[in-house]
Parts: C-alpha cells; sequence; structure tokens
C-alpha cells in the first residue's frame, strides 16, 4: 500500500456487468459506520460516534442497515472494510467481522484505507488535500492527495508522525491546503499555524461507510477481491499494548543497570 496512486471510483476497465452489493464496514476511528449498496451508491447508511463500543456496535448496526435497504446479507456480493490506519481495537474488530462475514457467506473482500476514504469526498477541491487521523500518543497517521479526474491522487506514503512534522511538510509545499480528518481537528492548533492550511469542518472527521461502498463498488464490478487469509489491518506501528510492555522491560532493564 505504499506509493502513490489513483483513488476513483470510475468504471473504466469493467468487464461484468452483474449487480454487485457491497456491505462497507468502517471502525478504524471512533466513528463506527456500516453502509449497503451498489451501483447507485448506497441505500442505508448508519454512522455512531460515541464512546468505544466497536464490538457491540457494529452487528445491531449491520443488521439496521440491511433492513433499512431491504436487503438479506445471502444477497450480499462483497464486503467492503476500512483496513486502517487507524486505532488498533476498532480495527480488529472490524477487519475480523468482515472476515467472518465473508467466510460464513462465501463471499470476497475489498480492503479500502481510511486515509483514502477521508480524501476522496474533497475530489472536486483545487487544493492539495491533506488526510489525517488521530494516532493516539500525540502521533497522527496521514497522507497528501491531489484532484485528479474522477477522483485523487494520493502523493505520498501512509505515515505515522507527530503533528508538527505533518505541518512542517505542508509548510515546505506552500501549496493552499485542506486538511481533514479527526487528527486535523484535534491539532488544529499545530496545522493551523500553516497559513496555507483550511480546517474541514464536523463532516469531514471520519471516514464514511457510504464512501466506502461508493469506491468499493468499481472494484467488485472489476473483480478486483481480497482472499479473506490475505486481508491485514495497515497498523503503521505496533499495538499501544505491545509497546507499553517493551517501554516496561526497558525500564526494568534500566533499573538493573
Amino acid at each position: 500500500m505504499g506509493g502513490p496512486d489513483a483513488v476513483a471510483p470510475a468504471g473504466v476497465g469493467v468487464i461484468s456487468t452483474g449487480v454487485v452489493i457491497i456491505l462497507g464496514i468502517e471502525t478504524a476511528t471512533p466513528q463506527v459506520g456500516c453502509a449497503v449498496g451498489g451501483h447507485e451508491g448506497a441505500l442505508a447508511s448508519l454512522h455512531v460516534a460515541r464512546g468505544k463500543r466497536h464490538g457491540e456496535i457494529l452487528a445491531p448496526a449491520i443488521e439496521f442497515v440491511c433492513r433499512q435497504a431491504q436487503i438479506d446479507l445471502q444477497e450480499v456480493s462483497a464486503i467492503a472494510v476500512d483496513v486502517g490506519p487507524g486505532l488498533f481495537t476498532g480495527l480488529r474488530v472490524g477487519v475480523v467481522t468482515a472476515k467472518a462475514l465473508a467466510t460464513a457467506l462465501r463471499i470476497p473482500l475489498i480492503g479500502l484505507t481510511s486515509l483514502d476514504l477521508l480524501a476522496y469526498p474533497e475530489r472536486r477541491s483545487a487544493r492539495l488535500i491533506a488526510a489525517v487521523v488521530d494516532a493516539r500518543r500525540g502521533e497522527v497517521f496521514w497522507a497528501l492527495y491531489r484532484h485528479v479526474p474522477g477522483g485523487v491522487q494520493r502523493l505520498t506514503d501512509y505515515a505515522v508522525s507527530p503533528p508538527a512534522e505533518v505541518a512542517s511538510e505542508l509548510m515546505a509545499r506552500g501549496s493552499e491546503t485542506l486538511a481533514v480528518g479527526d487528527g486535523a481537528r484535534r491539532y488544529a492548533g499545530i496545522l493551523g499555524e500553516v497559513s496555507s492550511v483550511e480546517l474541514g469542518g464536523v463532516g469531514t472527521a471520519y471516514p464514511s461507510a457510504s464512501v466506502l461502498v461508493e469506491l468499493a463498488q468499481p472494484l467488485g464490478v472489476r473483480e478486483e477481491f481480497v482472499h479473506p487469509s490475505s486481508l491485514a489491518p495497515l497498523y503503521l506501528r505496533k499495538a499501544d499494548a505491545r509497546i507499553n510492555w517493551r517501554q516496561r522491560d526497558e525500564v526494568k532493564a534500566g533499573r538493573r543497570r
């Protein structure tokens, strides 16, 4: 997933005219979301951004959107899931649920990243787009994008760093920039110091499950699927629990010296 590429739903190279129904699962950030839809976009969606109960919210949310769209799970052609980067626990909930459903229903998976999902809705902007997700512990996950016909193109690798480094990169580029994502909002005081940067509104804080379905649809039509065993979260750094154990061991080693 490293390296510049395009994020666009244009149906270039479509090799199938079959109806593809996508179930989208979004749990990479504090917001839990799911949506179901086809070529016309999301037919039903639900987003909840309160508390850290991804595991409790997701299953009822999936049942709700399918009921609202009048679609049975057996009619779903593929499952799309946000693979991150994002919060460790949330990512695990979403990816494990997606894999379990795909295996049970015997349907394939589509993986998309949280940063691509944040940038795509701003595709009509002529400005540079900075997608910034709060990574906790004083860091952010981020990538830069620009408008291209029909979508956006990623200009940088997916990265994790202190927000000050993102601000320095944007200052060095000197381009008019729109910063979106909950990381941009949390560190508004740092990114906002760059005169060329405008912060996105509340509606740009979290990746959308509806956008996930929209971007996954042409991939499903072209049968660009991932087998459940091959789908892996994009963490960019070790889990908090592993880091805490390592830090504890380093402290103990220091005391023994």
